[in-house]
């Protein structure tokens, strides 16, 4: 595919607003270092261009774009819990040290 265009997408996504949230999430999550759908080593599109060429090429779907969101935010949870719970083990670590 030399080019993309938004009509190639209304072709699997009839409706424009909800194409723009489509491609507006997945290329946050492939921005954000989520693996692509389709082999990128050619073009080295941008994040946006893929997007749109993973949409055309029905390659993704919205409830896709809904479980990579969960995961991506359940794993952005456990990390911040981790570190709540690093910080509360060395302030511990440092307030026995000193009896």
């Amino acid at each position: 595919m030399a080019r993309i265009t938004v009509e190639d997408c209304l072709n699997v996504v009839e409706n424009r607003f909800e194409l723009v949230l489509m491609a507006s999430k997945r290329a946050r999550q492939l921005a954000t270092g989520v693996e692509p759908t389709l082999d990128n080593s050619e073009h080295q599109d941008k994040p946006t261009v893929m997007a749109l060429r993973e949409i055309a090429a029905r390659k993704i779907d919205q409830n896709l774009i809904d479980e990579v969101e969960k995961i991506e935010r359940e794993r952005a949870e456990r990390e911040a819990l981790e570190w709540a719970a690093a910080e509360v083990v060395d302030d511990d670590l440092s307030k026995g040290g000193d009896d």
